[in-house]
């Protein structure tokens, strides 16, 4: 999964960052780019453990 969401994530920054530069601006582009890319790093943060994982195994 992590071969095709990088590359989606990728192409969504080059459109965001490519509408930016144009000279007009679509906003409605823009917030889309910024939403696939917001997707794709809760994606791949989602498989990060966190640091307080242990902590919370020993309290209970």
């Amino acid at each position: 999964m992590k071969k095709i969401v990088i590359p989606i994530m990728l192409v969504a920054i080059a459109v965001a960052f490519y509408e930016q530069t144009a000279a007009d601006k679509n906003v409605y582009v823009t917030v889309i780019a910024m939403a696939v890319f917001m997707f794709g790093m809760m994606q791949l943060s989602a498989k990060t453990p966190s640091k307080n994982q242990e902590k919370e195994e020993e309290d209970v």
